[in-house]
């Protein structure tokens, strides 16, 4: 089955803005990837979802590296700037600088990060994958930080979002009887999940 990007049934999903940031052939970039994820505590591995004629994936297959910046709240003209146009075509680093947006070296990677991002994670490529039509790139962090007191911008149906309220989860006795429930149908010893 093959969907457009704007599908309704494909614009249910929620999920961050990953700033991705690079440095190669097309020099200093920063892309917005709303396909990041983290995918493995240890070794802590992030999984990014680009299209192959992006600017970004040739900075990446040159340099093995890649940062990923999560998107603050407080940041939704960063993401628009780094999603709103072609690192081939637009020097959107220099767009960010002269708007006075932060960035940083990175520490352990030739890439520029931003500054107040919720987490900035700089990662050295572990492998690639040609998976429908996006590239993933799978990177080994080996630097990271974030900043507890900011919350991620959210994306949602083409638009942004804040974290919004929190919502409990269920009471004590609900658990209870979910957790009596799950010993009655467990089905011998395996795995976990």
């Amino acid at each position: 089955m093959n969907l457009a990007g704007d599908d309704e049934r494909t614009r249910k999903f929620v999920t961050n803005l990953g700033l991705i940031t690079s440095s190669g052939p097309h020099g200093p970039n920063i892309m917005a990837a709303e396909w990041t994820h983290h995918i493995s505590h240890a070794p802590s591995l992030i999984a990014i979802c680009i299209h192959a004629v992006d600017a970004t994936a040739e900075n990446i297959d040159v340099s093995r590296e890649f940062g990923v910046n999560i998107c603050a709240s407080d940041q939704a003209s960063v993401a628009s700037i780094a999603g709103g146009s072609h690192g081939n075509e637009v020097d959107k680093i220099g767009v960010l600088q002269e708007l006075g947006i932060e960035l940083y070296k990175g520490k352990k990677i030739n890439a520029p990060m931003v500054k107040g991002a919720v987490m900035n994670a700089e990662c050295r490529l572990l492998g690639k994958y040609e998976l429908g039509d996006h590239l993933t790139y799978v990177g080994e962090v080996i630097e990271i930080s974030a900043l507890p007191e900011k919350q991620p911008l959210v994306y949602h149906n083409g638009r942004y979002w804040n974290v919004g309220e929190r919502i409990e989860k269920p009471p004590q006795e609900t658990l209870d009887r979910i957790r009596a429930l799950v010993e009655k149908y467990k089905k011998g010893s395996g795995r976990k999940h």
